[in-house]
């Protein structure tokens, strides 16, 4: 017993003191049910949290210990909400919680405002939070596969944000504030229920390249109609174009992508 018990500690003891070294602590598909206690004894020095694929419910408060954290990956679990307590996580840029049971968003969200990149498909969420828009730094918001009816006015103040992905929800309509996102390249709203989009979204957007809409009631013709719509035209031909000359593969949607109706 108690060489087994050496051997645990032991054990413990150069986990810990590999992720102290390392900044990272990856415990992907680990058959995780709860958040391990030692992670916690790391304070400052965890830079990357990955548990991907686990069995985790909860997050616990205690997380905010862990302040250096910059990447919180927690895609592929069971967890249901986010505790308050992460906005105490002020050197975060990038959280992954795709693939989970999350139905709201707290509003403390927008004070992580270094985040760079939010993604949250494969959900419950019927809203986002107003406070989104504090996110100033944020540059993909990906929201897909949830039960979205609308996106907040108050993300047209993400003002870095290039891509915006929000496929598979209920969408009705993009708000106007969307055109403020001038450094916006792509926009993804397939299989919702956009009727129609801003109209001086094309014209404002100045760097938009690609926007994808499959399934949705909205026509070719209105689209075309659009103000700008020979500018955006002609970026999204030099960006494949680009992509020819540099023998990237295109995908399966072929030439196609960028116009997506």
């Amino acid at each position: 017993m108690g060489c087994a018990a050496s051997k645990s500690g032991g054990a413990k003891a150069e986990r810990l003191s590999r992720w102290k070294a390392t900044g990272i602590v990856a415990l992907r598909d680990a058959k995780l049910k709860s958040f391990p206690d030692e992670v916690l004894e790391l304070d400052r020095s965890v830079r990357t949290l990955d548990f991907t694929k686990n069995k985790l419910a909860d997050i616990p408060e205690d997380i905010s210990k862990l302040t250096n954290t910059q990447r919180l990956i927690l895609a592929d679990n069971l967890i249901e909400h986010l505790p308050r307590n992460v906005v105490k996580l002020q050197s975060l840029k990038f959280i992954n919680l795709d693939q989970n049971r999350v139905t709201v968003l707290p509003d403390e969200l927008g004070q992580l405002v270094r985040l760079e990149r939010l993604s949250i498909s494969g959900n419950q969420l019927c809203t986002l939070p107003e406070t989104i828009g504090s996110l100033r730094n944020l540059l993909l918001l990906n929201v897909s596969n949830n039960h979205l009816k609308f996106l907040p006015e108050s993300i047209g103040s993400c003002f870095s944000l290039e891509e915006l992905q929000a496929n598979e929800n209920s969408i009705e309509e993009i708000p106007s504030s969307v055109c403020n996102l001038i450094h916006l390249k792509s926009i993804c709203l397939d299989h919702n229920n956009v009727k129609q989009i801003p109209p001086s979204l094309l014209k404002s957007c100045k760097t938009l390249q690609n926007i994808s809409l499959h399934e949705n009631p909205i026509s070719m013709d209105q689209f075309q109609s659009m103000e700008g719509f020979q500018e955006f035209e002609a970026r999204r031909k030099k960006k494949f174009d680009k992509q020819i000359d540099s023998n990237v593969i295109i995908g399966s949607k072929g030439l196609d992508e960028g116009v997506d109706l």
